[in-house]
């Protein structure tokens, strides 16, 4: 029988997936001698082939699925860490996977940690995020980053930018949670930020929008004079896990719109790059005749790439050559230009990223409106500086030459944005008009890790849609692994079923494995959140997180034992006037004391303490009216604190399913009348 072409294609699907099949299930069951009577003899579920040819599926479409297949119990190689954009949070997505593993809430409340609904030091860490008493409880966070040792992830610290109100967090990645957050006293947005330097000294919060230093007013009358760009430099601790900020300090820069920085490695280190646009100090108002700020910002053929030289930078703020924007340390425009840390070169117009090399010997910047990705020389930079090769700016600082910096351009294709890179020698740019993941061959040191021409492209694979972003995995280290590639994409239209108006966005996972012109995708995952921006992907094995918490009333906050911990067999309510603190213990199935009797007015501090030391065995402590939710892991001590403004009864019980009696695991607060 003659099989027209779309049979013959169904027929080699069918074949196809059941040798796939095969060899996974061979090779699986050679990782894993446990599942072997599972599979033993090679069986194959029956319906195999025909659920192939109810699909349509292609051997391409097979072989993804099988690459991306964790079974049940199999952890996968590598963790991504995605901004949650417009939640506030940030997800732990395993890969090759694509399954949420967690979100990590940091800017807003997150009712099922019990982040921001009771818990006393989630409360301070979101009031810390305030500005001048106003509370702040959202966020838009733009830029994880890991934190590095000798330029690669080394799975301990995790940091994040809040775009919309200039903060920033501090995760420790034994708990997964946020520890610290910084509101920037100098300004009110960012985006450039958060970058780390090699060793995870420096923390870099580069700007967003010119406005007056500290958030003053001026008139845009006075644009030039009066607004300001500018990067700030936090201090990190490793030891504490904190930013300092009495030993941080911020840059002046003129009123430009910073965008992405970076921060050298290897032969680059000491040195932080950022890109800029609105180099035309457009102010917009199209209210007024004005052109909008879409083209008013657009008008010139070069915007410029800032160049700053941190490790001077840190010597004039330690010599203390700055001046106080409320009472946090800057360094003036003048004195950087004065002390030769600031310098600038022209870049394509409309840049929205910087991306450093392996090895840090060059600088990737992308235009929108380029189609060209330009490569700038570490060497050629120190060269032209040291040959005083430049022109000022309007504001005096130092404008290298753009022909004796650039060491190639590569065309690409239509709205390049982001790069990373793999160990093969290849860069991956993001194409937002094209909607596609470019891949092209780096020159100089990296010419013999592949085989096609230096500085070129070698393909282009579709995703779906208007990618920004890019994240490929340890892509941003000075040894990436080149094994997959995320693409973060605005939109998603057609990819999943309708929900409405308000779609998905779609996380795209390629397989760049492979040399040459194969980059396949092969999963998509929608992202229930407005416009996730940027992901880091670390191999798994780095991160050592806790299963339970060391011991036994531990408090997260401080990651040490709490001296106020209710300790089993002590539990208790003590008065002190109209203040009354409880003292309790949660283990399956019942908290001790079970009944609270108080009085309308009373000061409530109460801790509780999960007294489990087995894996997963989370309680939760909730009581009605009074906005308190609460997520106590294994041996964790919480405490929260209340008025007694309303009386009644009010039921407690715990939230987290934890046993066979989960529902009896209850209790009574008893509210008296006043008397």
């Amino acid at each position: 029988m003659k099989l027209n072409r779309s049979s013959r294609s169904k027929a080699l699907a069918s074949v196809v997936l059941v040798a796939l099949i095969a060899i996974f299930l061979f090779t699986s069951c050679r990782q894993d001698n446990a599942n072997s009577s599972a599979v033993s003899g090679g069986a194959l579920p029956a319906d195999a082939a025909a659920i192939a040819d109810a699909r349509g599926l292609t051997p391409d479409d097979i072989a993804a699925a099988l690459k991306t297949y964790m079974p049940t119990g199999q952890h996968d190689e590598y963790i991504m860490f995605a901004s949650g954009g417009h939640s506030g949070q940030v997800y732990a997505i395993g890969l090759p996977s694509m399954r949420i593993l967690k979100q990590i809430a940091v800017f807003t409340p997150e009712p099922w940690q019990g982040y921001g609904y009771g818990a006393q030091s989630t409360m301070e860490l979101l009031e810390a995020g305030s500005y001048n008493d106003h509370p702040i409880t959202w966020g838009d966070t733009h830029h994880p980053a890991l934190s590095e040792t000798a330029g690669d992830y080394d799975g301990q610290f995790l940091f994040i930018n809040d775009k919309a109100n200039a903060r920033v967090a501090v995760i420790d990645l034994r708990d997964f949670e946020t520890k610290q957050i910084v509101k920037n006293p100098i300004a009110l947005n960012d985006h450039g930020g958060t970058f780390v330097t090699p060793s995870t000294d420096w923390i870099i919060e580069g700007g967003q929008y010119a406005a007056p230093l500290g958030a003053g007013y001026a008139s845009l009358d006075n644009y030039a004079d009066e607004y300001r760009g500018m990067v700030t430099i936090w201090k990190f601790d490793r030891e504490t896990g904190r930013i300092l900020p009495d030993q941080s300090f911020a840059i002046e820069l003129p009123p430009y719109w910073q965008d992405l920085c970076d921060a050298g490695k290897k032969v680059s280190e000491g040195w932080i790059f950022c890109n800029s646009f609105n180099t035309e100090m457009a102010t917009g108002g199209v209210e007024e005749g004005n052109p909008p700020f879409e083209s008013g910002a657009s008008q010139r053929d070069m915007d410029y790439l800032h160049i700053i030289n941190l490790e001077k930078a840190a010597e004039v703020a330690a010599a203390g050559k700055t001046t106080e924007v409320n009472g946090f340390p800057v360094i003036s425009l003048d004195t950087a230009i004065a002390e030769g840390l600031l310098f600038f070169a022209p870049e394509p117009k409309s840049p929205h990223g910087v991306d450093i090399t392996p090895g840090g010997e060059y600088m990737v910047i992308s235009g929108k409106l380029d189609p060209h990705v330009t490569i700038y020389s570490f060497d050629k930079i120190q060269q032209a500086i040291a040959d005083a090769n430049y022109t000022p700016d309007d504001y005096g600082v130092p404008v290298l030459d753009f022909d004796s910096v650039v060491e190639a351009q590569v065309e690409l294709g239509l709205g390049p944005l982001h790069t990373q890179f793999d160990d093969k020698g290849y860069a991956y740019t993001s194409l937002f008009l094209d909607s596609a993941v470019s891949r092209w061959t780096l020159g100089g040191p990296y010419s013999d890790l592949h085989e096609e021409e230096d500085w070129a492209l070698v393909t282009k694979t579709p995703v779906h849609y208007n990618v920004g972003h890019i994240a490929a995995a340890e892509g941003d280290t000075v040894s990436p692994d080149g094994r997959y590639l995320v693409s973060l994409n605005k939109w998603a239209v057609d990819r999943f079923s309708p929900v409405g108006p308000l779609l998905p966005q779609n996380f795209q996972l390629v397989d760049i494995g492979s040399s040459g012109t194969t980059m396949p995708v092969l999963y998509d995952m929608p992202i229930p959140d407005g416009e996730p921006h940027y992901a880091q992907i670390i191999k798994a094995d780095k991160l050592s997180p806790w299963e339970v918490y060391p011991e036994v009333g531990w408090d997260p906050h401080t990651q040490a034992l709490d001296p106020n911990a209710a300790v089993a067999g002590q539990e208790r309510v003590e008065r002190n006037g109209n203040q009354v603190e409880i003292w309790m213990t949660a283990v399956r199935s019942h908290f001790t004391p079970e009944h609270v009797e108080i009085q309308k007015g009373d000061h409530v501090i109460w801790h509780i303490t999960n007294v489990e030391r087995a894996y997963d065995a989370t309680h939760g402590f909730s009581i009605p009216v009074y906005n308190i939710n609460l997520s106590i892991e294994p041996g964790e001590a919480v405490t929260f604190e209340f008025d007694a403004t309303q009386d009644g009864v009010f039921s407690f019980y715990c939230t987290e399913f934890c046993s066979a009696l989960h529902l009896e695991m209850t209790g009574y607060l008893l509210i008296k009348p006043s008397e």
